[in-house]
């Protein structure tokens, strides 16, 4: 069932497409991430443009934050005000991203660069988890249990000026650094394509010292706004963003993500985290090869 791609101006066959939002959804209910740092790797393994894979995921995240949004604001479980300063950093951070998007663009290196970040972000990631969920197997198997850790935000964050009060997330810190975080998270969506919930979601807990019932909720508050406004500057600007391409996705993540939700019911969280950590490293030395590797075709045209 082939399907063509204005944007990305291939034809592709829909029901691979669909799979690959499958198994991202899969994922992303059997783990509890959002699964947008798997999409744009595995959309380049099949062959979409780095460029067009990065824009479309963004906005497929975007769809799959609605429902997970609704549900945790039917929860109470979100801070509106912490969301809102992340939400203005993401926005400025998207803006940025953009322009750094369209100068990479412009030299020719864009795809080199989204391939670098990718490896040394889950390299990265995937060491960091691996260490965590191996040292959580070894207290499973002596019986022992971590230590645990005192909720307070991080000296820096305590140093800095104009001191606000989050009430639902029980702080009183300066709004300089949830938006100075939403910044960051900002660029990494517009460059990469991700939702940035991996890098969120511990910085709001780590960084920021907040309670762990309302990170969740805020932090997907303001991915889905960050990601809507980066797919909006996307489109306005790179025209990377391939909506035909992200609805498949949709499909796919949507359907998949139920599965894994039942999936995680049944199997041990540290092992469902070790498992995650070798799928993020076996990606990560995946793309590695990518970038050392000789292409078959060393040059490109593009009709203008």
């Amino acid at each position: 069932m082939d399907l063509y791609l204005p944007i990305a101006n291939l034809s592709v066959n829909a029901l691979v497409i669909i799979a690959l939002g499958g198994v991202v959804g899969l994922l992303s209910g059997m783990f509890g991430v959002g699964g947008g740092f798997l999409t744009t790797p595995l959309l380049i393994f099949y062959g979409i443009p780095p460029t067009v894979a990065a824009a479309s995921a963004a906005s497929q995240v975007t769809g799959a934050s609605v429902s997970g949004v609704v549900t945790h604001m039917a929860r109470g479980t979100v801070d509106f005000r912490m969301g809102g300063v992340l939400i203005g950093g993401g926005v400025i951070g998207a803006g940025i991203g953009v322009l750094l998007f369209r100068l990479l663009q412009s030299i020719g290196q864009i795809d080199t660069a989204i391939g670098i970040l990718y490896v040394l972000m889950l390299g990265g990631i995937g060491i960091l988890m691996a260490k965590e969920s191996i040292q959580a197997l070894i207290m499973l198997k002596t019986g022992k249990r971590l230590q645990a850790r005192k909720r307070r935000h991080h000296p820096l964050v305590a140093a800095l000026p104009m001191r606000w009060r989050f009430y639902r997330s029980g702080l009183y810190i300066s709004p300089l650094a949830p938006l100075l975080l939403g910044v960051a998270t900002g660029i990494l969506t517009t460059l990469l394509g991700v939702g940035g919930g991996f890098i969120l979601v511990p910085a709001m807990l780590y960084l920021l010292g907040m309670t762990t019932q309302s990170v969740v909720g805020t932090s997907l508050f303001q991915i889905l706004f960050v990601t809507m406004a980066t797919t909006m500057m996307h489109a306005m600007t790179t025209k990377a963003v391939d909506l035909v391409l992200a609805l498949l996705l949709l499909i796919g993540s949507v359907t998949g993500a139920q599965i894994g939700t039942r999936i995680s019911m049944t199997v041990r969280p540290e092992y469902l985290r070790i498992l995650l950590s070798v799928i993020v490293l076996l990606v990560a030395a995946r793309m590695a090869l990518g970038l050392g590797f000789r292409p078959d075709e060393i040059y490109t045209v593009e009709v203008r």
